[in-house]
């Protein structure tokens, strides 16, 4: 255990189990297999009271304040756009736009923008509406509820459809125009971000020939890429496992797909297991396996590399299975709204539940690690 080094990504999540989480600095170095020593000089170095963390709180707080100045600067240029001629207009019509958009910018804001004065626009609004005003705005009503009971996925034509069976009267560009005015739209599914693809530069043998299940450790690893959405953008995952007993050896997580990814992944594998022997790594053709680097790292640490066919994704059921636990048992149950955020969960089921607690199938109903350890008991006569 004292042989093995983790990358600076594994540490800081392991500290955010003790500082974030509130687990037990005891209970952390047991799950992950690391010292309490190892795992306080972690704390100390990457915690809330070291130099590197308030060096970054300041500089994440220049941060929230240059974004904060970009998003005002962006939205006077977007509110311009929107507004292009507005100002040459008269100024019951320069109301109606400040009116239409209040919901978006202050009203003080807005009229400062188009120059007339508050008081003006609170007098004018507080003017009676139109017969015509007043039945779109319960027409909206209707509207508003008809889409929230289907669950926020009918379009127009649907929406227009309930008022008819209802017995309202209107047209369906007429349900259109309103449901565009708040923002009202039908779901549609999101495809998954496409990633133009490199030109391949090298492409091994499938070694592998979907041998899934070797005798020992460290014989065969799989490896991929996923990516998890959070509100701040995509995540990416890479993770390498050990087909022997299941279990996620190395990982990492970033913002961009790029072949850093897959060797930061690899590279921790390496770290963790040590192996004595060849090992095949198996992955697919994506251009992050395919590149130089990719290949001169196998080349050089002793692993030996094997790759699926063009377009064949069952040659890497392994690690495929192990995204879709992942993200059926904890992405599909959270909405991560910044991607340190979802690293810190994802971090939380690989390294404190999926290894040491989740029962596979494939190991006789026992965790990865608990498979490992039985392993080595009979390799002792124990």
């Amino acid at each position: 255990m004292s042989g093995k080094r983790y990358p600076e990504e594994f540490k800081i999540e392991a500290v955010k189990q003790v500082v974030d989480r509130g687990h037990s600095i005891s209970d952390v170095a047991k799950r992950l297999d690391v010292t309490s020593h190892s795992l306080y000089a972690w704390v100390k170095k990457y915690g809330p009271d070291s130099k590197q963390h308030n060096e970054l709180s300041d500089a994440q707080a220049e941060i929230r304040r240059l974004q904060k100045e970009l998003k005002r600067t962006t939205e006077e240029r977007d509110l311009l756009k929107k507004g292009r001629g507005i100002l040459r207009k008269a100024v019951r019509l320069r109301y109606a736009f400040i009116k239409e958009n209040s919901d978006s910018w202050p009203v003080r804001w807005l009229c400062k923008m188009f120059d007339v004065h508050p008081s003006g626009y609170y007098a004018w609004n507080k003017q009676p509406q139109s017969k015509r005003a007043k039945a779109n705005q319960r027409l909206t009503g209707l509207i508003k509820q008809f889409w929230l009971e289907s669950g926020g996925v009918y379009g127009y034509r649907k929406v227009h459809s309930d008022l008819r069976d209802v017995g309202e009267k209107c047209g369906v560009n007429r349900v259109y125009r309103l449901m565009r005015d708040e923002g009202l739209k039908a779901q549609v599914g999101y495809r998954k971000p496409r990633h133009r693809g490199g030109d391949s530069h090298i492409v091994v043998p499938n070694r592998l020939q979907r041998q899934f299940n070797p005798e020992s450790p460290d014989e065969s690893w799989v490896t991929d890429i996923t990516h998890i959405r959070t509100h701040e953008g995509w995540l990416y995952l890479a993770v390498v496992v050990d087909l022997f007993s299941r279990k996620v050896i190395g990982w990492s997580m970033q913002s961009r797909i790029t072949k850093e990814i897959v060797l930061d992944a690899l590279l921790m594998a390496v770290w963790r297991r040590n192996p004595k022997k060849m090992v095949t790594v198996h992955s697919d053709q994506g251009s992050q396996y395919t590149s130089h680097d990719w290949q001169h790292f196998l080349k050089v640490n002793g692993l030996e590399g094997s790759m699926s066919r063009r377009g064949n994704c069952h040659d890497n059921a392994v690690a495929e299975s192990f995204f879709q636990l992942l993200k059926r048992e904890r992405v599909k149950r959270k909405v991560y709204s910044t991607r340190d955020d979802a690293k810190s969960d994802i971090f939380d089921y690989i390294e404190m539940f999926y290894n040491i607690k989740r029962k596979h199938g494939s190991n006789d109903l026992l965790s990865p690690v608990e498979y490992e350890k039985r392993y080595q008991e009979r390799l002792r006569g124990v």
